[in-house]
C-alpha cells in the first residue's frame, strides 16, 4: 500500500517516523515551503521536511494546493492512501484523489474541538480528558466520519506543551493502527452527525487564536484564570501588561500560575501583592492568581523571583485591564 503523507511541524513529523517504522511505502511527503525565520530570517524547513530528507523520501513544497502541476505531480505516484496531520485544509480534487481515501489525525475527541487549536481549548475550558481521532476527509473541515479514538487524561497542572506531547506519543500508535485497518479492511467508520445527535451533543469550537486571543480577561475566576494561563503555555502563551507609576506599560506573557486562596476581603481587586523580592499576585474578585514564571518583551522567559530582581515591581504599579 502506497502513502502520501501531509504534515508540517513536530507532531507531524513524529508520526511520519513512526509510519516508516512500521514498514509502510511512504513514496512522497507533502509539506510547507521553507519560510524564513528568527531575528537572522534564515529559511527554515518544517520539521516534517526534516524527517522526509533523513529517510531520503520525495518532498513537496507547493505554494497552492490547487496547481496543475502539483496536482499531477501528487496523481503520478499512484498511492493508495493520503495521510494528513497538522496541515492546511485540502482540496476536494487531492483529498478524493487515492482510491483508499484520505486519512486525518487530529488532537481530540471529535466531534467536540474541530478547528486549528484543539490542545489549547480543552485545557483552557478545563476538561479533564481529551484524545486522538483519525477519520476520513470530507468537505468540511473535521467533520468526516470516524475510524478510531484514544483518550488521555488532562491533570490538573498539565500545561498546553505538556498534552501536546502525551498526544504525539500516543498519536504514533494511533496513526499506525489505523493505517492497518485500512490495508486489513477492518474500518467501519461512525459518522459525526450521527454521534452528535444520538448524545445529543453540544459542541465546543476550537478556532485558531492569535494575540490579541491571548490577553487575560481579569474579570474571571481565579479557576477560568489558571486554565487559561496553562492552556496557552508554552505557546502562543498568556498575555497581560501592567503599569509602573510613571506610566511605562511592560507587556508580559506568562507560562504558569497559581491559584491562592484570598485571605483578606479588602484588597482591592485587581491590584497587585508583592514582597518585591519572591512573589506577584494579582488580586481578583474570588481568590489571587500568583504568578509564577514570565517574560518580558525582549527578554528570556524567567522564575518571578528572577524577574523581580530585575525589575522593581511594587504594589504602586498597577494591571492594565
Amino acid at each position: 500500500m502506497k502513502i502520501v503523507y501531509f504534515g508540517t511541524p513536530e507532531i507531524a513529523a513524529s508520526q511520519l517516523e513512526a509510519i516508516l517504522t512500521a514498514g509502510y511505502d511512504v513514496v512522497a511527503v507533502v509539506t510547507t515551503p521553507d519560510r524564513p525565520a528568527g531575528r537572522g530570517k534564515q529559511m527554515h524547513s518544517s520539521e516534517v521536511k526534516e524527517c522526509a530528507l533523513k529517510h531520503g523520501l520525495p518532498v513537496l513544497q507547493p505554494e497552492k494546493l490547487k496547481d496543475d502541476a502539483f496536482v499531477e505531480q501528487l496523481r503520478s505516484y499512484n498511492a493508495d492512501l493520503f495521510v494528513v496531520v497538522a496541515f492546511r485544509m485540502l482540496p476536494e480534487v487531492i483529498w478524493s484523489m487515492p482510491p483508499k481515501g484520505t486519512i486525518n489525525l487530529h488532537a481530540s475527541l471529535l466531534p467536540q474541538y474541530r478547528g486549528a487549536a484543539p490542545i489549547n481549548h480543552a485545557i483552557i475550558n478545563g476538561e479533564t480528558e481529551t484524545g486522538l481521532t483519525t477519520f476520513i476527509l470530507d468537505k468540511e473541515i473535521d467533520t468526516g466520519a470516524m475510524i478510531m479514538q484514544e483518550k488521555v487524561a488532562i491533570g490538573e497542572k498539565m500545561n498546553a506543551g505538556e498534552l501536546h506531547d502525551a498526544l504525539m506519543n500516543l498519536g504514533n500508535e494511533v496513526i499506525v493502527k489505523t493505517i492497518k485497518m485500512i490495508e486489513e479492511g477492518k474500518v467501519e467508520a461512525r459518522s459525526q452527525n450521527s454521534v452528535i445527535e444520538q448524545e445529543n451533543l453540544i459542541l465546543k469550537p476550537a478556532p485558531k487564536i492569535f494575540k490579541e486571543d491571548c490577553y487575560i480577561d481579569w474579570n474571571k475566576s481565579g479557576k477560568e484564570i489558571y486554565n487559561f494561563v496553562r492552556g496557552l503555555s508554552p505557546y502562543p502563551a498568556a498575555h497581560a501588561k501592567i503599569q509602573n507609576p510613571g506610566g511605562e506599560i511592560l507587556d508580559l506573557k506568562i507560562f504558569a500560575s497559581e491559584i491562592v486562596p484570598k485571605t483578606a476581603e479588602d484588597d482591592s481587586v485587581f491590584s497587585l501583592k508583592t514582597d518585591q523580592k519572591a512573589y506577584l499576585e494579582v488580586v481578583l474578585k474570588d481568590s489571587y492568581i500568583k504568578i509564577l514564571e514570565i517574560q518580558q518583551a525582549g527578554k528570556k522567559a524567567m522564575k518571578i523571583a528572577e524577574f523581580l530582581r530585575g525589575t522593581r515591581v511594587s504594589e504602586d504599579w498597577k494591571l492594565v485591564l
